[in-house]
């Protein structure tokens, strides 16, 4: 099931990074950034109540004139209006209504996204509600007044946010169908692969005006069973500056991994793995799904018979955070190898629905400590008790321990590499949580 997305729009200067940081700091969780994977926060996961969400902030470069603001906030609403299924639409109780706010609400009212609109800097309520009643004229529904630099009213916006998210997606239960994002940078081949698998057998590209995302939906059937590839190529904007462009595709990758269970990670063989491609693969690893690392162009590479081993070490190197990714080598272009890519797609899905008896997890795991004594602290030693899987999509599972403070990160991999001696999972990453029991608990 995948999470709702909520992205955060308004002019320069009315608190949209207050708020964005608000919500991903203090009171809200957000996830630690994987090693090697440095980012501008342009997302964050956010726990609201019982209600997960990612939260997008479609900011960016703060232009100077007036009518670069109304373009830049077209273009930053037409993101919102794209991607999101919640749009918070933030505008500045001090400035009142200005001219771009009316113009920016007219598109967001035409494009039928559910919107909460929100007035900002009301840290007096009553003071200022006379001032938040002017924002009715925006024919967007009810201002929320906040103050954001005061966390005021940020429950109340919160639980209107939240009342747009879909019922649980009952629709997307019963769809069994493996779900498969295509990301990665810019022309390094997504789309090509997506039509060279299609070939012949093109079965029915939903491509509805107006369906919540533009990332297109291909149904692809192969050997009697059916896949949902999500492609992020979509639009091509020529106009933009290349760091809105490259903020535009992180959040629209943001968006199609949220809905996959596998996401294939296409590099080009010809420029090699690079720091962009870490940024993408980090967003993946964040949220464990299962993932392929796709090295694309390869009938471009002069070859030796050393060439692939070293291509290997040169990705795992700089994807060093996900050892467990499979690596592929193909070729759009004469479609070598791209038939294999569903028997590893079958596969990585296979390990990410995997579950293990909590007798055999227990077994390995007391033969693990029995090999390397659990590292100790002051005379006090780490004991494991038990073991247990708790859910899939990624694996999961929970250890209890004497004292957490003594479960050090190496030995928690260290049991993992037990584990995935094991049981292979390859594809998958596997999460851990160490819950601490007294002994008088046991």
């Amino acid at each position: 099931m995948s999470k709702p997305v909520v992205a955060i729009v308004g002019r320069p200067n009315v608190g949209k990074s207050t708020l964005f940081n608000v919500l991903a700091g203090g009171m809200i969780s957000i996830v630690k950034d994987t090693p090697g994977v440095t980012r501008d926060r342009i997302y964050a996961d956010v726990n609201w109540l019982d209600k997960d969400f990612t939260l997008i902030d479609t900011g960016g470069i703060e232009p100077e004139s007036k009518d670069i603001i109304l373009s830049q906030m077209r273009e930053q609403a037409q993101i919102a209006i794209d991607t999101a299924d919640v749009i918070i639409f933030i505008t500045d109780v001090r400035q009142g209504l200005v001219d771009s706010d009316s113009k920016v609400a007219d598109m967001l009212r035409r494009s039928g996204k559910p919107v909460v609109l929100v007035v900002n800097k009301v840290d007096n309520f009553d003071k200022f509600m006379p001032d938040v009643y002017e924002f009715y004229n925006l024919g967007i529904g009810d201002p929320v007044p906040i103050s954001a630099a005061s966390r005021l009213g940020i429950g109340d916006m919160l639980d209107q946010v939240a009342e747009h998210f879909p019922e649980h997606g009952r629709e997307e239960e019963e769809d069994e169908r493996p779900r498969i994002a295509i990301v990665g940078k810019p022309n390094v081949g997504k789309s090509s692969i997506i039509n060279k698998l299609l070939g012949e057998q093109r079965v029915i590209v939903s491509d509805i005006a107006g369906t919540t995302r533009d990332a297109i939906d291909t149904d692809i059937v192969y050997n009697g069973k059916e896949y949902v590839f999500i492609d992020t190529a979509g639009l091509r904007r020529k106009n933009k500056i290349k760091e809105e462009l490259e903020r535009y595709s992180i959040i629209r990758t943001v968006t199609a991994v949220e809905r996959a269970d596998v996401v294939l990670i296409v590099i080009d063989a010809t420029e090699g793995v690079t720091e962009q491609d870490a940024k993408i693969a980090g967003i993946a690893h964040e949220r464990g799904k299962g993932i392929i690392i796709v090295v694309n162009k390869w009938d471009a590479i002069e070859k030796n018979d050393k060439t692939m081993r070293e291509y290997d070490s040169e990705v795992r190197r700089v994807l060093s955070f996900m050892p467990y990714a499979e690596i592929m080598y193909v070729s759009a272009e004469t479609g070598q190898r791209l038939n294999k890519l569903y028997d590893k797609i079958d596969m990585v899905i296979e390990n990410q629905t995997l579950r293990i008896a909590t007798g055999v997890l227990n077994e390995i795991m007391a033969e693990a400590v029995a090999m390397q004594q659990p590292p100790s602290d002051k005379g006090k030693r780490l004991k494991l008790y038990y073991i247990t899987q708790v859910a899939v999509k990624p694996p999961t599972f929970v250890i209890f321990v004497n004292d957490k403070e003594l479960m050090h990160f190496s030995y928690t991999r260290y049991l993992e590499n037990k584990i995935r001696e094991a049981f292979g999972f390859r594809g998958t990453s596997l999460k851990f949580f160490v819950r601490e029991r007294k002994d008088k608990e046991r």
